[in-house]
């Protein structure tokens, strides 16, 4: 609404090329949407959510079926405003500092595209550990992937071991997990025969509630 009551007319967001940006920037655009939920201490998060697209979906029903704690960041998929990881900063989002404050190991799905790539599965972040169990859980859910847990073999971009980067702020750090297209169900290609409802994106949320699962169990 504005100042004489009348309804203000939406703006349509014509897609543009990604563009840096602030996380207070991004934050404060009206149509990015902020949001966490506190459940175990175990936390899926989903920050460039819109930028990347089917990431917050993967995160969200991670979150729901096993129990996790979520927190996303939406923005509309024409915006496409880009915050690197290590910038997304809990100084200036109280949600994000009192989720962080709340979980003791996060997993971050992001999404990534290289040409030559497009069937590896990266996982990164500073708990090294949850990144191997998370690989054999994934070697074992979907097919025709090659996931990665070898630093060594990760682009040093998409090795999210920046200490300011979320996923490694929790006491027991995390796993940074970069999705290419084809596992996030945003490519044309055919889905891979047996995969069954759901395709990639399905087995990946199997895969990562299988292994919140082991961690709870072995931890708590």
């Amino acid at each position: 609404m504005d100042l004489g009551g009348r309804p203000r007319a939406r703006r349509t967001l014509i897609p543009t090329t990604a563009r840096s940006a602030t996380w207070a920037e991004l934050l404060g655009h009206p149509e990015v949407v902020e949001g966490a939920v506190k459940r175990s201490p175990v936390g899926v998060m989903a920050f460039h959510g819109g930028l990347e697209a089917g990431t917050a979906e993967i995160a969200e029903a991670t979150a729901e079926a096993s129990g996790a704690s979520l927190y996303f960041v939406n923005q509309p998929a024409a915006l496409r405003w880009h915050v690197p990881s290590r910038s997304v900063d809990p100084a200036h989002s109280p949600v994000l500092a009192d989720w962080l404050a709340h979980v003791e190991v996060a997993i971050a799905i992001h999404g990534y595209g290289r040409i030559r790539q497009p069937r590896r599965i990266l996982l990164g972040g500073r708990n090294r550990e949850l990144a191997d169990r998370l690989g054999r859980h994934l070697l074992g859910a979907v097919t025709g992937f090659d996931v990665v847990t070898d630093l060594d073999r990760i682009p040093s971009e998409l090795r999210g071991l920046h200490p300011d980067n979320p996923v490694n702020r929790p006491r027991s750090a995390g796993v940074q997990v970069e999705l290419p297209p084809s596992a996030r169900g945003t490519t044309s290609r055919p889905p891979d025969p047996g995969w069954g409802p759901g395709g990639a994106p399905a087995r990946i949320v199997e895969a990562l509630v299988a292994v919140i699962a082991e961690f709870r169990r072995l931890t708590y």
